[in-house]
């Protein structure tokens, strides 16, 4: 609560001022020679007398709230900038009551802790009005409406009209121990949503490819990161499991296993299973027929059709699970499938509203601002792609009661979402003002050639191929290191996994996902720089530290509830402040759900700590004999808080980190 705690405690201070204010008037007023002067009489000042007792007894409240709220342990973790935003959102608006629309500009400062830059705007606005004031009188004014609180140390008006905000060193510190005493919490968000986020959708009979690989990554990250702040998510993988390709899959199973429904099909490699049927499809015209069947019975859910179907899935499905589990990725299946009855009873609720027309014998649904219409029955009745989502958009607002739906698909299908997003608020499934409807597009993997990523036979590169692929090259880097002679068999095993998954995920999310990025393993597994590898390794390294001291989670624990830490150093105390900005970064990211500001932050945050490691001793040693002859509690906390934070962003970015590397 410390953000409305601030807020609080400027109103009171206001408060406290206007009742000054009155009481002296009252004084005044009290003179027998003044009250006749000003002709007021009895009843006026017992109005007055009155009113002043309620002010007090506004004020007492208000300080009784404060006092509470101080003394509770907020379940969140503060946003320091959003208690500058809103200090300096009241003080804009007791400067300037009678403008509207002011822009409350508050950035990094680049001389000071935080800047507020919104004195050229009112400048404008005041010039407007024929109101001359220069943006350093602006800004005075402004900073004349600031109380005097504990968390800034001051406040100072440069150029022009820019306010520098320095923070309290104490209020740093104590932010920092609460964080020790409490653990790394979210940052407080307005409301708990229903989230319903649709990522990866790979194809049945069809092996996920690099293709898949951002859709996948993006994905489980920004469920992490939604979950981590408390909003309740429904993941769901959109699978290709309906349509004319599996008639040819069913038609290819019954001629090559005729005793499918008794005995289950030994189909080791699907893949190539699918490329037969598809070379019988376009060269024997009989097979051709007996697929078209097969797709017949089976939309009309015929037993053994749907059996041959669910055989041909759970083969699939067994292969997507090895790939999620070894990428630790978490999502409930809901495929195409799922749909194929809603789509009769959304194009029903369409015709009802009167918002489809035929067309050359289909039905479609024109919607303003669109260049074309959505399809929604084909010439010979069926279904489309247009359809199946206008469906899955209604069942996930309706049925699933989501208030926020996030589509991660590659840019490429920009176009389409645009069109069935304004399908969807025509038809009056959701209002954008009310529901978040968004496509979270994503750019394509390139390979070190600047073109489509490709193995060098031009074919697409397999998932289950680039993961074994950076495997192999981790254990290489590890064994360079020596680190095989270091560790034993299961924690070799274990960094391995860490540094190789982890730099494949760390290398798609810390780029801008609105662009192409260039996929290659040297880079991403080089431990300098903003790396996986790296960032690894600096954790790795900064929970040795606590252990290389001999000190235990009891002495630290008892260090945090007697002294805390101390910010005496300069590097200390930027390191401290780098560690509290986690909750802004992490309100940036919701708001935009692009996770290189975390990546950013979290490499920014890596470099910092090396710069107070390299001048802030934590354990000093004796130089002859090597035995420590004194531990700084106080660094050693700033040590375990920074590994706190890494750790919380290593989750919601999806990265385990190992305890020895």
């Amino acid at each position: 609560m410390a953000d409305e705690v601030a807020i609080l405690t400027a109103r009171a201070i206001q408060a406290e001022a206007e009742i000054a204010t009155l009481e002296a008037e009252i004084a005044q007023l009290q003179d027998p020679a003044r009250l006749l002067a000003n002709g007021i009489v009895s009843p006026q000042l017992e109005v007055l007398r009155t009113e002043n007792a309620k002010l007090k007894f506004q004020a007492t409240h208000l300080e009784r709230n404060i006092a509470r709220e101080q003394a509770r342990t907020p379940d969140y973790m503060v946003s320091i900038n959003q208690i500058v935003t809103d200090m300096f959102t009241l003080a804009i608006g007791q400067a300037y009551p009678d403008l509207d629309d002011i822009p409350v500009l508050i950035q990094k400062g680049k001389f000071a802790d935080y800047q507020c830059n919104s004195a050229m705007s009112i400048c404008q606005k005041l010039k407007a009005q024929g109101v001359k004031a220069s943006p350093q009188q602006i800004g005075n004014a402004i900073k004349d409406q600031i109380p005097q609180v504990d968390f800034f140390e001051k406040l100072e008006v440069a150029g022009p009209g820019f306010i520098n905000v320095y923070l309290s060193k104490s209020y740093i510190a104590q932010q920092v121990n609460n964080l020790l005493r409490d653990g790394v919490r979210p940052p407080r968000v307005m409301a708990r949503r229903r989230v319903v986020i649709d990522f990866s959708s790979p194809n049945i009979a069809k092996e996920m490819h690099v293709g898949h690989l951002r859709s996948t990554i993006i994905g489980e990250s920004i469920s992490r990161l939604l979950e981590w702040v408390g909003h309740d998510v429904l993941r769901l993988n959109h699978l290709g499991d309906w349509g004319t390709q599996f008639g040819m899959l069913i038609a290819h199973l019954k001629d090559k296993f005729p005793n499918y429904l008794t005995v289950s099909p030994p189909i080791s490699d699907l893949q190539a299973f699918y490329k037969e049927s598809k070379v019988l499809f376009d060269s024997d015209e009989e097979f051709k027929k007996r697929a078209y069947s097969a797709v017949v019975k089976l939309q009309s859910r015929d037993p053994d059709h749907m059996k041959a179907w669910n055989l041909i899935c759970d083969v699939s499905r067994n292969e997507f699970k090895k790939v999620y589990d070894r990428l630790g990725v978490t999502i409930v299946e809901r495929g195409e499938s799922f749909y194929q009855d809603l789509m009769q009873d959304v194009v029903r609720d369409l015709d009802d509203k009167g918002l489809t027309e035929m067309d050359d014998g289909r039905k479609i649904m024109f919607v303003e601002g669109q260049k074309v219409p959505l399809t929604l029955v084909k010439s010979d009745g069926g279904f489309t792609y247009d359809t199946s989502d206008m469906a899955a958009v209604r069942h996930r607002l309706h049925a699933e009661k989501g208030d926020w739906l996030i589509y991660v698909v590659d840019a490429g299908q920009g176009t389409h979402f645009d069109l069935f997003f304004a399908a969807a608020q025509k038809a009056g499934y959701y209002n954008p003002n009310l529901k978040r409807v968004e496509h979270v597009a994503f750019g394509v993997v390139l390979g070190e050639d600047k073109k489509k990523f490709k193995t060098r036979s031009g074919d697409t590169v397999r998932l289950v191929d680039l993961l074994d692929e950076g495997i192999a090259r981790t254990q290489q880097k590890l064994i360079e290191k020596g680190r095989d002679k270091e560790l034993t068999a299961e924690e070799l095993r274990l960094a391995q996994e860490a540094v190789a998954y982890g730099c494949i995920k760390y290398a798609d999310l810390s780029h801008n996902r609105c662009n192409d990025y260039v996929f290659s393993f040297d880079k991403m597994l080089d431990d300098r720089g903003n790396t996986a590898a790296y960032l690894l390794y600096a954790y790795t390294r900064i929970r040795s530290i606590a252990r290389a001291a001999k000190v235990t989670p009891e002495q630290l624990k008892m260090t945090i509830a007697k002294e805390g830490v101390s910010l005496e150093d300069e590097k200390e105390l930027k390191l401290a402040k780098c560690i509290l900005r986690l909750s802004e970064v992490i309100l940036k990211c919701l708001d935009d759900l692009l996770l290189h500001s975390l990546c950013d932050y979290l490499y920014e945050l890596s470099t910092t700590f090396t710069e107070f490691y390299d001048k802030c001793y934590c354990i000093e040693k004796d130089r002859d004999t090597g035995v420590i002859v004194k531990v700084n509690m106080s660094r050693i906390l700033l040590c375990e808080a920074t590994a706190n934070v890494i750790a919380a962003c290593f989750h919601i970015l999806g990265i385990t980190p190992v305890q020895k590397m």
